[in-house]
């Protein structure tokens, strides 16, 4: 076996590799002193940590919680991002109507309308799946919304040319070449889904990842702290692999920069 193919072979370690480095550095520092535990736990308490709360299954609580959330605040996103932009994408139009205003709620963080939904909404679940529609809609329209403008105009002449009705070249011609650039971002809106989770859950949650996190620090806990950032980014990162799986599927080859 030569030298070339082991290397390849080697490859997808690669990224693990900045994270053994890191694993060091932090049990360096906390060996050196150079902050205090109760800043900079070491990371064996880190992990004492998250063995106990997967013992007494505190964490898998907070992971339901978070998940519910997530999926609530996607689904609804998905449900309201695609029709949209395939409509806005058909009629372009009619959505130049509505550009500088999707323009400005683009604009505005999530974060900063949790007073007002507080107000409008209550502390509920409501306010918390607002956050999180409001994180992860655009990149589902935007995406939709650009995958069915750039349909190539020739198909759908083809699509013409064999007698298709409208509703049939909408389904089987616009949509079906729209339906890369719709998985991508999909699985964008499901990465800010995960940011918008910490600020949804601080506002009165009792449970959550978010929660979790914030009640570390309420008590002073930064070992529970790390243990919530943590499970949040495994999270996201085994969401990532899946679509990862799924826009390899409907690629069928094409190479997906954003995605990528």
């Amino acid at each position: 076996m030569g030298m070339e193919s082991k290397l390849k072979k080697l490859k997808p370690l690669k990224g693990y590799l900045i994270f053994i480095i890191l694993l060091i550095s932090w049990k360096v520092a906390c060996n050196a002193g150079i902050w205090s535990s109760y800043l900079l736990p070491p990371p064996e308490k880190v992990f004492a940590t998250f063995v106990r709360m997967v013992e007494n299954g505190t964490l898998f609580i907070h992971i339901y919680e978070s998940m519910r959330r997530v999926a609530t605040g996607f689904v609804i996103s998905a449900m309201i991002g695609i029709p949209l932009g395939i409509l806005f994408g058909m009629h372009a139009g009619a959505y130049e109507y509505f550009k500088v205003l999707f323009n400005f709620i683009r604009n505005v963080p999530p974060l900063a309308m949790v007073p007002m939904l507080i107000l409008w909404f209550g502390i509920g679940e409501q306010s918390k799946i607002i956050i999180i529609v409001l994180a992860s809609f655009f990149p589902i329209f935007t995406s939709t919304l650009k995958g069915i403008r750039n349909c190539d105009p020739k198909l759908i002449e083809v699509g013409k040319a064999f007698e298709l009705s409208r509703f049939q070249i909408i389904r089987k011609i616009i949509i079906q070449n729209a339906i890369l650039d719709i998985a991508v971002g999909l699985k964008l809106a499901l990465g800010y889904s995960f940011r918008a989770i910490i600020g949804a859950e601080l506002v009165a949650a009792s449970a959550g990842l978010g929660y979790l996190i914030s009640d570390g620090k309420e008590m002073s806990r930064s070992d529970v702290v790390i243990v919530g950032i943590i499970v949040i980014g495994l999270l996201g990162v085994l969401c990532d692999f899946l679509f990862g799986i799924l826009v390899r599927c409907v690629s069928k080859g094409k190479t997906v920069e954003a995605y990528e």
